[in-house]
């Protein structure tokens, strides 16, 4: 069935399904390492390219390639690439397009071990990075070097939720043909399409709101263009980064009520925020669904709606925010993001404590900052968890 005019719920349910030899209602998990040829000819077809034969799980499966197609079909993008995990998909991106010599731009807030592989193992051969806050277009235009290639950013930005205005930046970018790279993991294609404002490369970390069950770790990137699809494709494969058959299986399954579990936690989300903004044991919040944000306008413009991730401070700073972690009941506090229960926890210490304290700083992560991933329980529960452990502090 040909998905591409089917509206988008219609198409998390249908785009990159395929039909098998028994009929399956779902798509059926290939759990098989290498795949039988015909006859020799169709082999060496395979391995020229002459043929989408499959050769071997490491290279391609249908079930992945099903996953694939459908989250390139959602993205509006060429061709989708599962990794085994999130950070499989920031290293074969970063192994595709950097190397000796070459200069990226990145969000200085961006998640820890995005930012920590670069600076920590990337440096080690010649690669050269500023980390600048790119909701300021001014940054990344001073950031500029000759050699800079990638723009990579993550919009809102892990934990601080600042937004980084895509438009704005990709034409910056294109006047100095830097390759332009979005992390849209906190958002999801439901809330925000990078690839319609112009980015080349859009990529998930599929554990969080693609997969929603906290049940497995993946990764998937999705390219405008076959030729940076097979740059990085070709990256993947050869460090073995591909995602499980099972992994694609869950996580196929898990998309097919995005934008129901998105809605939910989003509806949660806003309700929250202003419970929070308003609590006088809160320092401040920062959620692009309160008008309060200073990126509220942009957040109307860019993306669907302003999703489920709340950053706040507790007056009393680390100590304060410690206490309230340790006393919530019904939200986990626990890393990641995007599953249909409420986490809570303190990048500083966590996610982040791999970053110095000086780049801490200057990206906004202090310590007093608390990330909270609104899930999809009762609201009224949610809000009766914060008001318990807020009294304690």
């Amino acid at each position: 069935m040909d998905t591409k005019n089917l509206g988008f719920n219609s198409k998390l349910i249908h785009a990159g399904a395929f039909e098998d030899a028994l009929g399956s209602a779902t798509v059926p998990i290939y759990q098989t390492s290498t795949f039988r040829f015909k006859n020799a000819q169709e082999g060496a077809d395979c391995f020229a390219g002459k043929s989408d034969g499959f050769i071997y799980t490491r290279i391609a499966n249908p079930t992945i390639k099903a996953l694939e197609d459908s989250i390139a079909e959602l993205e509006n993008g060429f061709g989708g690439i599962a990794t085994s995990s999130g950070m499989g998909a920031v290293t074969s991106i970063y192994m595709a397009l950097l190397g000796q010599g070459i200069h990226m731009i990145s969000t200085a807030s961006v998640y820890g071990p995005s930012r920590g592989v670069i600076e920590q193992d990337f440096s080690r051969f010649g690669v050269e990075a500023s980390f600048v806050d790119t909701s300021d277009i001014e940054q990344i235009k001073a950031a500029i070097k000759p050699n800079t290639k990638v723009l990579y950013i993550e919009t809102p930005s892990n934990p601080t939720m600042e937004l980084t205005d895509l438009e704005a930046a990709v034409k910056l970018a294109k006047e100095h043909n830097l390759i332009v790279v979005v992390d849209n993991t906190f958002c999801s294609p439901y809330l925000q399409k990078p690839l319609d404002f112009g980015a080349d490369v859009v990529f998930h970390s599929v554990t969080k709101f693609i997969n929603g069950h906290a049940d497995i770790v993946g990764g998937i990137i999705v390219t405008k263009t076959q030729e940076l699809y097979k740059k990085i494709r070709h990256a993947m494969v050869y460090m073995g980064c591909n995602m499980d058959p099972h992994q694609a299986y869950l996580v196929i399954r898990g998309v097919k009520t995005l934008s129901i579990r998105m809605d939910r936690a989003q509806e949660n989300a806003i309700k929250v925020a202003n419970y929070l903004e308003k609590h006088p044991k809160v320092a401040w919040i920062k959620y692009p669904g309160l008008k309060s944000h200073p990126q509220y306008e942009l957040a109307q413009k860019q993306m669907k709606g302003p999703g489920s991730m709340i950053s706040f401070g507790v007056k009393g700073g680390l100590d304060a925010g410690r206490k309230l972690m340790d006393n919530v009941h019904l939200a986990l506090l626990a890393v990641s993001l995007g599953g249909v229960e409420t986490l809570i926890q303190h990048p500083a210490s966590m996610t982040h404590g791999a970053v110095s304290k000086e780049d801490k700083i200057k990206a906004g992560i202090t310590d007093d900052l608390v990330r909270y991933s609104v899930g999809i329980e009762d609201v009224e529960d949610i809000i009766a968890d914060l008001e318990q452990a807020l009294a304690k502090v």
